[in-house]
């Protein structure tokens, strides 16, 4: 398919990810799945200012990667994230003057920004601590796998902040329902797993030792169905927030004739014809 397209567009739209190198976690990418992994686990995972930013910048990335069809997010060690480095990020955001805080809360921001509008579905594997910033990550992730020993906490209002941090008012009550949200974000109490996994907030609760196994074992099924058309349903799942019923209906029919345009959709019938299973190949 790319020799179809005039290469000056390629170049500035189609990347491979596989090639990245990460600075301030892990990020491998096997069979189109890319793992990224939170790789600070003596200190429960946190992040730094350096990690918000390259976070940021490799989900951008992955809006033109042409190799990942989905990913999976999680941490080292036991635990998912810690949330903001606490010496690295808390102390030095208390000297600082409004237009640097803004600075840094629109970085934060984006970062969940660009996790919702890149076309993979992320799968997030989460044990452990997942606190603040990694409660907002594995918010912003479209499937979370959990256990039940994982403890999941929103507990920005316990060092004096809102619970309107990186979407989290826009977001969370979607995925749990507007009562439980607003528990969450004014106690900032933590979620137990089996607690998370009834509230809907996790997808399924796994044993520790298979919870990455299981996790990239979704984002392989993911990975191996119409990738164009995985797309296009994160897309029309987070546009649809803000239509109305009619305007969604349109919207996903205009969306879905695009997706009938694709190989995939013809493969899939030839292959049902022909009593194959249907295979996807990304496109």
């Amino acid at each position: 398919m790319t020799e179809r397209i005039d290469p000056a567009l390629v170049a500035g739209n189609r990347l491979r990810a596989a090639d990245y190198v990460a600075t301030h976690f892990l990020w491998q990418v096997k069979d189109g799945v890319g793992t990224l992994t939170l790789n600070r686990p003596e200190r429960k995972n946190p992040l730094t200012f350096d990690s918000y930013a390259e976070l940021r910048d490799l989900f951008h990335r992955l809006r033109h990667a042409t190799d990942v069809h989905a990913v999976v997010l999680h941490g080292a060690g036991g635990n998912f994230c810690s949330g903001g480095d606490v010496h690295e990020i808390i102390g030095p955001l208390v000297a600082l003057k409004a237009p640097e805080l803004l600075m840094f809360t629109r970085m934060t921001g984006a970062l969940v920004s660009e996790m919702r509008h890149c076309p993979q579905p992320i799968v997030a594997a989460i044990d452990g601590v997942c606190a603040g910033a990694g409660a907002i990550m594995a918010m912003a992730s479209d499937l979370r796998l959990g256990t039940a020993r994982s403890k999941t906490a929103f507990l920005f209002n316990r060092v004096g902040l809102a619970g309107c941090d990186m979407g989290a008012c826009a977001i969370l009550p979607r995925i749990v329902g507007q009562g439980r949200a607003s528990e969450l974000l004014y106690t900032g109490r933590s979620l137990p797993g089996d607690e998370a996994e009834r509230w809907g907030f996790f997808n399924r609760l796994c044993e520790p030792d298979a919870l990455l196994a299981e996790a990239q074992k979704l984002a392989h099924d993911i990975a191996e169905g119409p990738t164009f058309a995985n797309g296009i349903t994160k897309s029309m799942l987070h546009q649809e927030w803000a239509m109305t019923v009619d305007q969604a209906i349109e919207a996903e029919a205009q969306a879905q004739a695009l997706c009938m345009l694709t190989g995939d959709f013809e493969r899939a019938y030839r292959a049902f014809v022909d009593k194959r299973r249907p295979v996807f190949e990304g496109n």
